[in-house]
């Protein structure tokens, strides 16, 4: 590979480093037994506390002035100020420690380690005086250099190309990144706390399928050598866990990734967290009071109130959601009564209304391709969209009051849906109808139609109890309770186009 001027210097303070007989990446155990925001929040002069402190973390700044220095010092959880002095690090007559190894052999970037003492300096700034260094693991290529000034930030590190590809430079250099993802975490736990309350068990289902099931999307496709057979990595997660419910189980949860081979945007990736849950003897009525009450519970966890701006809207996760039949919902914004029709009426519909489709679409894509268009972008305020159409809803129990519709619900936030659940389709005979119209999709050219799975099926004539189940995206949560706009800034490392890396010795063949 071929290295900047900079990263040739420090491959030579590297080997500096070895000849002076300095390890720079020791192996040894660093005792670490504070942080800096523990001290930053605990320390009283008056007090005299933290009087021996080892603290460890990333070198960001460096002023040396003669014989003393300051820096900054930043770990996990923030930063505060070193002070350096020759003659406390070297306390005898060989003053290599200061003189070349902290002056001339350490760089930016490089992890240190730092006994000492808390004070404050004469301009009034917690520090940390050093009485001994340590180099930890010395850093071979430059940090980006960001600046901040009187609460200006320059010079940031903004670039998402960059950001996203090396995400472990962005969590160094943009540190409220890691906000984001602290608060992820609090998400997840929340849900987890929530749903052990109900008498939930989580579990683990395969992601690794012989046949892809509970949702309509193009799967990922690998090959098992063993068995010499093609497999596929999950879509969903459903038609397991509602074996469990008829193993026995009344409730189970699971944080699954799952795995869609579709397009990427600032709201999608191919593989994503979904969580979904099923409890036994409950219904899409139920679900939904669940669903008001656990996001509620998260917000409030998250953010200390059930209002969030996402994308400067405030919208409020407290309280009762609207429930708006989808139906009534394309009436109300696109203007047209379209309960009853079918195919060939719904594709007029939709040339009628400057909507674009395919030739495989049934009536459940036509359906869903109108509400698109013209109902989601009006969805706010949190929205249950409930009462789909048959067609749209392969695993979904029939309206107990219309058997043309499901007893389904999505929820939109902003436009986006957030989640979607079912009182779940308990009928095998029904069941298997409802496959058998998706197969006729997939053989006129629908590789989204699900397959048959005649195993589910069969789970299911063993019987299965009146079911509620709920799917949830992780990533679009979190974004809307960090006020992210794009996908990417959720996750640690979204999926990218590879990167080409060009080796020293690759250039020279290629000139």
């Amino acid at each position: 590979m071929e290295y900047s001027e900079q990263e040739q210097i420090r491959r030579e303070a590297l080997s500096k480093l070895r000849e002076l007989g300095i390890e720079p990446y020791p192996a040894a155990l660093y005792p670490v037994d504070t942080t800096t925001a523990q001290i930053t929040r605990e320390y009283d002069p008056e007090k005299g506390n933290f009087q021996e402190v080892c603290i460890a973390g990333r070198l960001m700044s460096r002023r040396i002035m003669g014989a003393a220095s300051f820096g900054e010092l930043q770990d996990e959880t923030g930063r505060i100020q070193i002070y350096v002095k020759r003659d406390e690090i070297c306390p005898g007559e060989d003053k290599t420690m200061y003189n070349t190894v902290w002056k001339k052999l350490m760089d930016i970037g490089d992890i240190i380690g730092i006994r000492g003492f808390a004070f404050i300096t004469q301009t009034g700034q917690l520090s940390i005086h050093a009485k001994e260094l340590t180099l930890l693991s010395k850093s071979l290529r430059v940090l980006p250099i960001v600046k901040e000034a009187d609460g200006v930030v320059h010079d940031a590190v903004s670039d998402p190309e960059f950001r996203y590809r090396q995400r472990y430079v962005d969590l160094i250099v943009n540190p409220q990144v890691k906000d984001v993802f602290i608060k992820r975490a609090k998400i997840i736990a929340t849900m987890r706390e929530y749903f052990n309350e109900a008498g939930c068990l989580e579990v683990e289902t395969p992601i690794l399928q012989s046949i892809p099931g509970g949702a309509t999307a193009r799967p990922f496709i690998t090959h098992h050598n063993a068995l010499d057979i093609d497999m596929y990595m999950r879509i969903a997660n459903e038609l397991y866990l509602k074996r469990l419910i008829v193993g026995g189980y009344n409730g189970v949860y699971e944080f699954a990734k799952d795995f869609r081979n579709e397009g990427m945007d600032k709201t999608h990736n191919p593989e994503f967290t979904c969580m979904e849950i099923y409890v036994a003897y409950k219904d899409y009525f139920w679900m939904m009071e669940f669903v008001e009450k656990m996001l509620c519970k998260i917000a409030v966890a998250v953010n200390g109130t059930t209002k969030v701006d996402i994308a400067g809207n405030e919208v409020d996760f407290g309280g009762t959601y609207r429930r708006l039949p989808i139906l009534d919902a394309i009436k109300e914004y696109a203007g047209v009564d379209v309960k009853g029709m079918g195919v060939d009426e719904l594709r007029k519909v939709c040339k009628d209304l400057k909507i674009e489709i395919e030739p495989s679409m049934g009536v459940g894509k036509l359906i869903d391709a109108i509400v698109g268009e013209y109902v989601e972008k009006n969805l706010v305020q949190p929205t249950f969209l409930i009462d789909y159409p048959v067609e749209m809803s392969p695993l979904t129990k029939r309206h107990r009051s219309d058997p043309a519709l499901t007893e389904r619900f999505e929820l939109f936030v902003c436009g986006k849906e957030l989640c979607n659940a079912y009182s779940e389709l308990n009928d095998p005979v029904d069941q298997l109808e409802r496959f058998e119209d998706q197969a006729r999709l997939k053989s006129k050219g629908d590789d989204e139609a699900m397959f048959i799975d005649y195993d589910f099926v069969r789970a299911l004539e063993y019987g299965m109890p009146p079911t509620s189940g709920l799917g949830m995206g992780i990533d679009r949560l979190t974004m809307f309770m960090t006020g992210q706009t794009a996908i990417q800034d959720v996750l640690f490392f979204p999926m990218m186009r590879p990167e080409k890396i060009v080796r020293k010795e690759e250039k020279e063949e290629q000139q």
